[in-house]
């Protein structure tokens, strides 16, 4: 069955995929109630049918250009609420912007993902800090919505980035200059291999840091923590337990740093005398604490994502790879 208008209905897609009217609804609007197999059937035969939702058409002729998502993992990393409010500033009242949540970095990528292209909703759409594998990337590019990477990067696409390669470089110079030769690296796990994240990014920096310090092969030791402050206190007893023992922390974010910190003085250990703590982001918990620290500058990359996104909705075709440096906070941690 087809529309009157030649078009595509959710009719012939449930045929196709050989599911339900239901489970194609689900599929674009709450794809996690969908089996990974069944989701992609389903969203493979849209991509062939190049269906879009007829309340998406509709809502679309009515509206124009106007409505851009923004997707992050906004309650596993608070920075990203930092890079919104960049997205959000000075906006126009005809742009409007919906907010996607999704699952920590170091996790698979969220079945919301390959679903949105496909959903019809959006006019435009930000991705922060998720990456893209090659076969998102491919249904992002054949759906033909206008997408900018904040804090990720792909061929093909426009992105906004700050270096983690130059964060984890000053960090490693910093804590070398300091005297420091053996340090601990605290992050939570990392689920998918399949990209670089920013993380193994920064511990990779420091380990060259090291390197060009003279320190031996070694002297950094990764340590797993929950991703947030009470999964880092808990991981101090793992680091102090480690042979030889570490006289730095470097956290992958300040919640983490300030864990550690926390728990330290409460073993009765001078910070930084007997442990020196060093954070990642800046912000506010940086402030209250006078942690050392190295500040993103998240908001402009906020800012910088939306102006790239709108240009690419005014018809601008131009890919560009914009990168953003940190700077190294000295605080009373180190």
């Amino acid at each position: 069955m087809t529309g009157r208008e030649g078009r595509p209905t959710i009719y012939d897609v449930a045929r196709l995929a050989r599911v339900s009217i239901a489970t194609v609804s689900h599929v674009l609007n709450r794809p996690e109630r969908v089996g990974a197999a069944t989701r992609e059937r389903v969203l493979a035969v849209i991509d062939d049918l190049q269906f879009v939702p007829k309340e998406a058409a509709v809502s679309r002729a009515r509206r124009g250009t106007g409505r851009i998502g923004v997707l992050a993992p906004f309650t596993s990393y608070p920075s990203y609420l930092q890079r919104l409010a960049g997205v959000l500033e000075n906006r126009s009242g005809r742009t409007e912007v919906v907010v996607f949540d999704h699952d920590s970095v170091a996790a698979d990528p969220h079945p919301l993902l390959a679903s949105l292209p496909a959903s019809g909703r959006l006019d435009g759409l930000i991705i922060m800090g998720v990456p893209l594998d090659r076969e998102l990337a491919e249904r992002q590019a054949r759906r033909g919505l206008p997408t900018v990477l904040v804090d990720s990067e792909h061929e093909g696409f426009s992105s906004v980035s700050v270096s983690d390669d130059h964060g984890g470089l000053v960090v490693g110079r910093h804590l070398a200059e300091l005297g420091h030769r053996h340090l601990a690296f605290l992050a939570e796990e990392q689920v998918s291999n399949d990209y670089l994240s920013p993380g193994q990014r920064r511990w990779r920096a420091v380990e060259r840091a090291f390197s060009e310090a003279g320190l031996p092969e070694g002297a950094i030791r990764r340590v797993v923590c929950g991703p947030d402050f009470a999964g880092a206190r808990e991981a101090l007893h793992e680091i102090l337990e480690l042979d030889p023992r570490p006289t730095a922390v470097f956290a992958h974010h300040d919640e983490l740093a300030a864990g550690v910190v926390t728990a330290a003085r409460q073993l009765g250990l001078r910070v930084p005398e007997d442990l020196a703590v060093i954070g990642y982001d800046g912000g506010v918990l940086a402030d209250a604490l006078q942690l050392t620290t190295v500040v993103q500058p998240l908001r402009e990359s906020g800012v910088v994502g939306r102006r790239l996104l709108m240009a690419r909705l005014d018809g601008d075709t131009t890919t560009q790879q914009i990168m953003l440096e940190p700077r190294l906070m000295r605080g009373v941690t180190t």
